[in-house]
This record gives structure tokens, sequence and C-alpha cells, in this order.
């Protein structure tokens, strides 16, 4: 069996004997590719510390996260991407827009959204979107930044069905973690009506941990828990769901 955490931040792990204890963890519960979304300029070198080390393993992917979005993030915008030439990129992440924590800077995450995806189709690679609380705003740039380069994950996807298969429709995947555990999101009644082909999975490590560790930090090991709950939403065994999603994991990233 081979699980994919297309989304993990575990390179926040700093102390290199916790993060070897992670990867173990990961290992022995059959998580053995891990995507890593950057979020700023000075999270660059932490990936590819993670990647050097693990290099059959980890995969990174470059970008400006919404809530870093702020003044002077053309600079860093311009660092990250001056950076991917030096770099095995596989997708240009994770980017979009949040309105939970600040409304005021919508303009600019529009923009450095916009560029970003630009970066994206001028590579060839997937675009992994951050949205929250911000649908109707994403939608409208994807919307007209709509072609055939245009694809990726909408990752910690929370949405409802008419959001779910509108996503689909713009040629994304629907990233899955572990808000899927959570009794009263309704996610597994959303997933019901869409097929297996069309989610990956993802922890968001060190946040969103599933049950039976809500509440506590997360890890790309807990996956084993998503996939668990998939499987018995989609009344499959564990090793077809893994099987798919990771097959699902290379069609976006090709790899």
């Amino acid at each position: 069996m081979l699980l994919t955490d297309t989304h993990t931040h575990l390179y926040y792990e700093t102390d290199q004997e916790k993060q070897d204890l992670l990867m173990q963890r990961c290992f022995a519960l059959d998580v053995k590719r891990l995507f890593l979304p950057n979020v700023d300029v000075k999270s660059i070198a932490m990936i590819d510390q993670l990647v050097l080390k693990y290099p059959e393993n980890c995969f990174a992917m470059a970008g400006l996260h919404p809530c870093d979005v702020k003044e002077g993030y053309e600079e860093q915008l311009s660092i990250i991407y001056n950076s991917i030439a030096d770099r095995n990129i596989f997708a240009i992440g994770e980017i979009g827009i949040d309105l939970y924590w600040d409304k005021t800077t919508l303009t600019i995450q529009q923009d450095a959204f916009k560029k970003q995806i630009a970066w994206a189709k001028e590579l060839n690679l997937p675009i992994v979107i951050h949205c929250r609380e911000a649908f109707d705003e994403v939608f409208e740039v994807l919307d007209s930044e709509k072609d055939e380069k245009l694809r990726g994950i909408f990752h910690c996807f929370t949405g409802d069905l008419e959001q779910a298969k509108r996503a689909i429709d713009l040629n994304f995947y629907l990233g899955i973690g572990g808000v899927v555990t959570y009794k009263k999101a309704g996610l597994d009644l959303v997933l019901a009506d869409i097929p297996l082909n069309k989610i990956v999975l993802e922890t968001d490590s060190p946040y969103l941990a599933p049950v039976p560790y809500r509440g506590k930090p997360n890890e790309s090991s807990y996956l084993i828990h998503i996939a668990q709950k998939v499987a018995e939403i989609y009344g499959l065994s564990l090793e077809e769901v893994a099987e798919v999603t990771t097959e699902n994991s290379r069609k976006v990233f090709g790899v």
C-alpha cells in the first residue's frame, strides 16, 4: 500500500531528531509520498533541506501563502520565483485568497494569486489553492484565468456540493483532509456525490488533525485516519483508496 500526503508542512519541525521520527512514523503507516507547500521566503530553505534528506519521498512546491501577501509582497514573489530555476518544483502553492484573517488585503491577494497562476502556466505546473471564506473570490479569479493549462488542487476543500462540482469542472481535484472525520462538517455527504478519482488526500500538518487527534498537533502519519474515513464513505478497502488517490496525485504533480 502507498499513501500520498499531498499537503504537509512537516518541515515546520526544525528539530532534526523529531523531524526524522515524524518521517519514520509516516513510513511505518505507508505514507511515503509527501508534497510540501511553500508559504513565504524563509520556508524555501526549510523545504529544500527536507527534500535533500528524503529525495525519494518529499516533493517541493513554490508559492506565497495569501496570509503572507502584505506590504512588500512583490519582493517576496520575486525571490520565490527566482528560486524556482535552481530547484525541482512540482506545483505553485500554496496560493489563493484568505478572507478569514484580513479582508483589507483582498486586492493585493488577488494580484498575487493571478501572478502566481501565470507562473504555473509558464512552467506547466499545477497550482495548489488555499481558499478560506473566499470561494466566490477564488472562483472569480479562476474563471478569469481559465484555459487548458489551469489545473491543480483545491487544498483543504470544505465547500458544498455545488462548489465541489464547480472546482472539478475547472480541472481541479479536491484535497481532502482531517475535516472529513469531523462529525458536523458535512464533507462526507458532499463526497457521497463526488467520484473517488476526483480527490486526493492530505493532512495540512501540523494543522487540522483528524479524529481521534482533533485539537492536537497534526502529522503526516495521521493520513491513515483520513484514508480510513474516505474508504468508509466510498465503501471501499483502505488499499483501494490508497491506490486511486495516489494515482490521482501522480496525475496532478506528474511524479
